[in-house]
């Protein structure tokens, strides 16, 4: 099955998002590579996780090189240091940055980058060439580690390119919950904010991982 599906690297896919996805797309047939600092590192997390699929560890360069689909799920504080480790490697094709522009301690206030937002810093950085999609930043990790929980959640997809868009559609789907494209890339900026509001919800009503959903699409199926 994974034969005729899309590779996909997770650069710093080592934490607990990058490991939950990882987790989710092996168990969907889909070949995945953890990618972190050290090859040591990524061998060690995609070994904890082969239970689920084919799952490899690399370098962070490497993995972006021998993947069809890319997705960053460092801090903001690494955002740009792994996004120039992994620019050449990743040049013309799809790289989905998961970044939240949180800057702790005020974790839970919103604080965008003078660029707009992390998305933006990514295309930047990445280039015209590499059409950058920007989800998954309203989703729990907790949630997502575990991949029999139903997580009720939407992931709002943004990025330039249409075709792009609709293939993250695709992997969100597989990954157990609903993917909805909201428009181009400088709209990730509402998605980005959203997390710091989520984190002060989460906060004031105890709740292990608020998310988002989108109401009166009847288009827009739930994910299987």
């Amino acid at each position: 099955m994974s034969q005729s599906l899309p590779v996909i690297a997770i650069v710093g896919g080592t934490g607990a998002e990058g490991s939950g996805l990882a987790t989710r797309w092996a168990r969907a047939g889909y070949r995945v590579i953890l990618g972190s600092r050290t090859a040591e590192r990524a061998a060690e997390a995609a070994a904890g996780l082969a239970e689920h699929g084919p799952i490899e560890g690399a370098v962070n360069a490497d993995a972006a090189a021998a993947a069809d689909i890319v997705v960053v799920t460092v801090p903001y504080a690494a955002q740009r240091a792994t996004l120039h480790d992994i620019a050449t490697a990743a040049t013309g094709k799809i790289v989905v940055d998961v970044t939240v522009p949180l800057v702790p301690p005020r974790v839970a206030r919103v604080q965008l980058p003078e660029e707009g937002s992390a998305a933006m810093i990514a295309q930047k950085i990445l280039g015209e060439q590499t059409r950058v999609v920007s989800a998954f930043q309203n989703v729990a990790a907790d949630h997502l580690a575990d991949p029999s929980h139903q997580t009720e959640c939407d992931v709002l997809i943004c990025g330039n390119d249409k075709d792009a868009r609709a293939e993250i559609v695709g992997l969100v789907k597989a990954a157990g919950l609903r993917g909805l494209e909201a428009g181009p890339l400088d709209n990730a900026v509402a998605a980005e904010a959203l997390t710091s509001v989520l984190i002060w919800i989460n906060r004031r009503y105890k709740s292990p991982g608020a998310g988002i959903r989108i109401t009166g699409l009847p288009d827009a199926d739930p994910a299987d």
